[in-house]
């Protein structure tokens, strides 16, 4: 329930839930729901439920054990916040991260309007970014909900970008990061849709991090993920917030 990462802007994953259902255009072709179904084919006990929102009690305080200070992306298969997940299981969480203070927990929710309802209940420590994902134009109001959240770092997953989205209000965001889709059935991305955002996070003095192109390179052809690359216009995009 907690590893090492290959994701490009975090170093391990710790998931006290697994499990989600979808909510908008993102979600379609979900990694997470790919490889739990996967892994309960594999009989891993952890998802005899599938993709069916679960509580993993038992990890709750698995990030108190770990002494060496790491970058945790929190609920990597799954999101805190999702309506299932109780408020006295969400307050623990953040009572552990509060606690592990030599790590950064980076948590991304696709809810940021019961972020922002539980926001007044929660404590929300230095080493807490909070993010939300925003994959088309019809979704940048839940930036405006993340604006109102005291979370010390707050970030924005534009992945996978589906469309163009000509104004995002960066005001109080600290961290952009941009990706497109990989796996089957992927959907290509424009490169002029990242361009549009990187040119508004320089504009704004926003930090930008380019994860991947996906399965589909700046040209729309589809290859590797490893083919496509990570860079932008020549560049690799690797710009991390401020966490002072």
């Amino acid at each position: 329930m907690a590893q090492n990462s290959s994701i490009e802007w975090t170093e391990a994953t710790w998931n006290p839930t697994t499990g989600c259902t979808k909510v908008s255009p993102g979600c379609k072709h979900c990694y997470a729901e790919r490889m739990a179904h996967r892994l309960k084919a594999m009989e891993q006990p952890r998802y005899e439920n599938g993709f069916q929102l679960t509580l993993q009690d038992d990890v709750v305080n698995l990030p108190l054990k770990w002494k060496k200070p790491k970058t945790i992306f929190v609920n990597s298969m799954s999101d805190l916040f999702h309506r299932d997940v109780p408020d006295e299981f969400i307050s623990r969480c953040f009572e552990v991260m509060n606690e592990a203070s030599q790590h950064t927990f980076q948590v991304l929710s696709k809810r940021p309007q019961r972020v922002a309802e539980l926001a007044s209940s929660l404590p929300w420590p230095k080493n807490l970014w909070m993010g939300t994902s925003v994959e088309t134009v019809d979704y940048v109001d839940r930036i405006r909900i993340l604006q109102t959240v005291p979370a010390a770092v707050r970030f924005l997953s534009v992945e996978p970008l589906l469309g163009p989205i000509p104004r995002m209000p960066l005001k109080g965001i600290h961290w952009v990061i941009v990706g497109g889709e990989s796996g089957p059935k992927s959907r290509p991305m424009e490169i002029k849709w990242v361009r549009m955002i990187r040119d508004q996070c320089l504009n704004k003095k926003t930090p930008f991090f380019f994860k991947q192109w996906g399965a589909h390179g700046p040209d729309g052809v589809r290859r590797s993920k490893k083919q496509n690359g990570r860079e932008l216009d020549g560049v690799e995009w690797d710009q991390m917030p401020n966490a002072e």
